[in-house]
């Protein structure tokens, strides 16, 4: 059972969590029109009081893209002051996961995005590892991931996650733990929350954005740390055999931070991962706030 954070982010103001509640007509649980974030909060541990937000400017950013996708309007500034103001309500004391989510509020039964209301809250909860940090096992979905035509994938729009839910539970009730989806065109496009990543004669490959994927914020990160660790890095279409083969397969996301893959369908991996393991661990650093080259990623907030 979670343990939600005591405060939220609603209407405006930060409530009690048990009085944030929405009706149960309420447009966005009927037709999937939302869109949501997912950001990570740490406390600085090397002054009390503060909390470090991993690349917050580029979540608000995406989000209030998002929101436009819903034909609404969300500032980035609107966004960094609600979870400022809702940190400081928390006072949270360990790491923690927060949600925002922008949505149509109105109690209207007719699918539609124009002429509707629309509210935006952030409620959040304490979360330590998504995935185990020694390796997940995945298997290839039957389920295909959505293209772009047929729905907003630059943004983190709520309904398009029946895909991921779908694909998520039949991995896990076939003994895996991760799902692996397929684009329309047959190629890995990523999981069914993540981004995925695969070495292969030391290059760094990843899906290039034109493979339905989601711009993962985690995924940029990753890429434009490893350009300065001097490691090449590939983005173009990738094959499903290409992952049986590789050196190095690992998934990267904001829940997900950087987790190897193990095992794919019946294939067991190699466990020797130098270029996944010196992105982690660079990658640890900076969110902790250890790394003076890439202080820029990191957003602290006095509490």
């Amino acid at each position: 059972m979670h343990q939600f954070l005591p405060y939220a982010w609603f209407q405006g103001q930060c409530v009690p969590f048990e009085d944030a509640r929405i009706s149960i007509a309420t447009h966005a649980l009927h037709y999937g029109t939302g869109a949501f974030g997912g950001m990570r909060a740490i406390p600085d541990p090397t002054q009390a009081g503060t909390m470090l937000l991993f690349r917050a400017d580029r979540h608000a950013r995406r989000l209030s893209q998002s929101a436009r996708l819903l034909l609404t309007e969300l500032s980035e500034e609107t966004i960094l002051s609600a979870l400022t103001a809702m940190l400081q309500a928390n006072k949270p004391q360990q790491p923690i996961y927060l949600r925002p989510f922008v949505y149509t509020s109105d109690l209207g039964i007719a699918p539609r995005l124009h002429q509707i209301e629309t509210d935006f809250l952030i409620y959040g909860l304490p979360l330590g590892d998504y995935l185990s940090p020694e390796g997940v096992s995945c298997r290839i979905s039957s389920w295909t991931r959505q293209e772009d035509r047929s729905l907003p994938l630059r943004g983190k729009i709520s309904g398009a996650y029946i895909t991921s839910s779908l694909a998520k539970t039949e991995a896990v009730q076939s003994g895996f733990d991760e799902a692996l989806l397929l684009n329309s065109r047959g190629k890995v496009s990523e999981a069914s929350g993540m981004n995925l990543f695969l070495v292969r004669d030391g290059e760094l490959i990843t899906p290039g954005v034109e493979q339905d994927i989601l711009e993962g914020i985690t995924r940029a990160s990753v890429i434009e740390l490893a350009e300065t660790m001097g490691i090449r890095v590939i983005q173009r279409p990738v094959d499903k055999t290409e992952l049986f083969i590789a050196d190095e397969v690992f998934l990267t996301g904001t829940a997900a931070k950087i987790t190897p893959i193990r095992q794919i369908e019946s294939t067991t991996l190699g466990t020797d991962r130098p270029v996944m393991e010196s992105l982690r661990t660079r990658l640890i650093a900076i969110t902790e706030g250890r790394d003076p080259a890439f202080e820029h990623w990191v957003t602290r907030i006095s509490i």
